[in-house]
C-alpha cells in the first residue's frame, strides 16, 4: 500500500561535524536542502534536523514519534567513527520509526569477518579470507590478495598498495594496516574481474534496480582495478577519473538472473531493510559478494541514486519510496508497534 505523501510527515535527520572544511559543510547543506525540497514537492510535510553531537534526544525534542517518520540520513555521530548504528539505536530507544536498516543490522555490517561468515552460512559466494593481527602467524598462499582493515567502510584503507602478489608483500602490508587502523586485518582473495553495484530495494516485495558496473578497462595493472578511497572521494585523483560507471551493465539473461539472485540472497542473509547496495565481482562464472552496504549513500551522483533514476524514480521520488517502506512499520501509519516490528524477508523473485 502506498500512502498519500501528505499523510506522512518526514523529519530529515542528517549529521554535520563543525570541524569539517567549510566547503564540505556547504555541500552537505545543499544536498539536504535539495532532498528536503524534493520531498516537500512530492507532498511530504518535511522538516530538517541536524545532528552535531551525541545528544540526539535533544535534537529531536518536541518531535512526536507517533506523528513523524525519520528519514535517517546520518552516517555517524559527529566525532565518533563507525557510529551509524548508535544513531539508529537511539532512534529506536526514543520510539521513532526511521528509514533504512535497524541498529543491529548496521552494527553487524561494520564487522566484515562476521558478514563473510554469515554469507558463507547462507551459501552466498564471497572471496576466501582470513583475519590476522600483528601477533598472529601468517598462513596465506592465495595471490593476488587484498589487505584491508576488518571494521571499516567507505573503502578506508583501500589503495593500490592494498593488493599484494607475494608473501613478502603481504608480510609488509599487514602490519602497516594494523598500525594505521588499530584493528585486525582482513586478507581476501583478490577477485580480478568485473565489478557490479547492485541496488536492492524493499522488504517483502523486492526490486533490483538497473545494475551498475565499475568499468576498469582503462587500467592495466590489477592493483588499479579496484574502487579505492580516492576513486570515491577525490575527484582530482587518477582513480576517480579513470574508473567509469556503466549503467546499465551489459549482462546476458543468465548472468542477470544469477546476479539478482546472489544480491538478494546477500540482502536477506545480512537482514538489510528498505534498501542496500551490494558490491559484487564476477570471476569464472561465479558472482562473489565483496561488501554489503545497508543505508548506502543515496546522494544524486551515486550508483544507487542513478540506478533508481533509470528505474523511473527521481531523487525525491526515491526518497518518498523509502519513507513509504518505513511507514509500514509505523504504529499509526502502518498499524505495527515499532518495538515489535520484525524484518520482513523477501519471498518472491526480484522485480525489475
Amino acid at each position: 500500500m502506498c500512502h498519500d505523501p501528505a499523510d506522512l510527515p518526514v523529519i530529515l535527520l542528517y549529521n554535520l561535524d563543525p570541524s569539517w572544511p567549510p566547503a564540505d559543510i556547504q555541500e552537505i547543506l545543499k544536498l539536504v536542502e535539495d532532498l528536503a525540497t524534493g520531498l516537500s514537492k512530492v507532498g511530504h510535510p518535511t522538516q530538517t534536523i541536524c545532528l552535531e553531537d551525541d545528544r540526539l534526544e535533544k535534537a529531536l525534542a518536541g518531535c512526536d514519534p507517533a506523528r513523524h517518520i525519520v528519514f535517517n540520513w546520518c552516517e555517524e555521530v559527529p566525532g565518533i567513527p563507525r557510529s551509524s548504528a548508535r544513531v539508529a539505536r537511539k532512534l529506536e530507544e526514543l520510539g521513532f520509526v526511521f528509514t533504512g536498516a535497524d541498529s543491529q543490522a548496521l552494527l553487524f555490517s561494520q564487522d566484515k569477518p562476521a558478514v563473510k561468515k554469515r554469507l558463507i552460512k547462507h551459501n552466498v559466494p564471497t572471496p576466501c579470507w582470513q583475519v590476522y593481527d600483528i601477533a598472529g602467524s601468517l598462513e596465506w598462499d592465495c595471490f593476488p590478495a587484498i589487505v584491508k582493515p576488518a571494521y571499516e567502510h567507505y573503502s578506508c584503507g583501500i589503495t593500490h598498495e592494498a593488493v599484494v602478489h607475494t608473501r613478502q608483500e603481504l608480510s609488509q602490508r599487514l602490519p602497516q594496516v594494523a598500525e594505521i587502523f588499530r584493528q585486525p586485518v582482513l586478507v581476501e582473495d583478490f577477485i580480478d574481474g568485473r565489478e557490479f553495484h547492485v541496488s536492492v530495494v524493499g522488504d517483502g516485495k523486492l526490486q533490483v534496480f538497473p545494475i551498475a558496473e565499475m568499468d576498469f578497462s582503462a587500467i592495466r595493472e590489477d592493483s588499479g582495478r579496484l574502487c579505492t578511497y580516492d576513486s570515491k572521494f577525490n575527484p582530482a585523483s587518477s582513480d576517480y577519473q579513470m574508473i567509469q560507471l556503466r549503467l546499465p551493465a551489459v549482462l546476458s539473461v543468465e548472468e542477470k538472473l544469477t546476479l539478482d539472485e546472489t544480491a538478494i540472497a546477500a540482502y536477506r542473509a545480512t537482514r538489510c531493510r528498505d534498501y542496500a547496495r551490494l558490491d559484487i565481482r564476477l570471476r569464472n562464472g561465479t558472482f562473489y559478494v565483496l561488501d554489503v552496504n545497508p543505508n548506502a549513500d543515496i546522494s544524486p551522483d551515486t550508483s544507487l541514486a542513478l540506478s533508481a533514476q533509470l528505474a523511473g524514480y527521481s531523487h525525491a521520488q526515491f526518497g518518498s519510496l523509502l519513507v513509504n517502506l518505513a511507514a509500514h512499520r509505523h504504529p499509526v501509519f502502518g498499524g505495527e508497534d515499532p518495538k515489535q516490528a520484525r524484518q520482513i524477508f523477501p519471498t518472491i523473485a526480484p522485480v525489475v
